[in-house]
């Protein structure tokens, strides 16, 4: 199954120390997809941020090596929406604005729960 990983979701390691790649392939996650949108939002996100959360911000853009880079750009959360409709994927964030998109068009949603594993909402 498919699924595609937004900003915040690539953050979670270092934020929460949880292994998103083991997750994901607990909940039966084989493709991992990263959209360009994504990559580009996590280099502003390093130019603007300090302390952890830059080197969150560092580690999620070395984690999205491990991912397929989809060449899509605009606002990635336009993005990641557009894609999960083109694709059937399901999406991993934290995002409420993005879920809250994601559920009126019923996209599967991966999200961190209780700060220690990842689950289907």
């Amino acid at each position: 199954m498919n699924v595609i990983i937004d900003t915040n979701g690539l953050m979670i390691p270092v934020q929460f120390r949880v292994d998103i790649f083991s997750e994901l392939k607990r909940l039966g996650y084989d493709e991992l997809i990263v959209p360009q949108a994504v990559i580009n939002e996590i280099g502003i996100l390093i130019k603007r941020y300090r302390g952890e959360n830059k080197t969150a911000a560092k580690v999620a853009l070395s984690l999205a090596d491990r991912c397929t880079i989809v060449d899509r750009t605009g606002s990635a959360d336009d993005v990641i929406l557009q894609l999960a409709l083109d694709t059937g994927a399901a999406v991993l964030t934290n995002d409420v604005g993005l879920i809250g998109r994601l559920k009126e068009v019923d996209v599967t949603v991966v999200r961190l729960r209780q700060k220690n594993h990842l689950d289907i909402v």
